[in-house]
């Protein structure tokens, strides 16, 4: 009686060893679920650059005003009859 004790405790040990350390184990489940939640995470920053890109884009391809403001801030060009005035401090 006491063999078939033992040897039932050493067959629940075994089967109970893949659900907390083998393959596929709440462990390894555990730890996938913090790498979705962190993918996530990134995907939605990425979504909301790739959106305000996409806002960026319709504005460029459609209004004037966002060129001429890129062209002022970026190229330091005016507009005909304007004068330049240059502050240095």
């Amino acid at each position: 009686m006491k063999i078939l004790s033992v040897i039932l405790g050493l067959l629940l040990l075994i089967l109970q060893y893949d659900l907390w350390v083998g393959e596929g184990s709440i462990a390894s489940a555990w730890q996938l679920s913090k790498q979705i939640q962190s993918q996530q995470a990134q995907n939605a920053q990425l979504k909301a650059r790739n959106d305000a890109l996409a806002a960026e884009v319709i504005d460029l391809k459609q209004g004037y005003a966002a060129i001429e403001e890129r062209a002022r801030s970026e190229l330091g060009m005016i507009k005909r009859g304007e004068t330049f005035i240059q502050v240095v401090e």
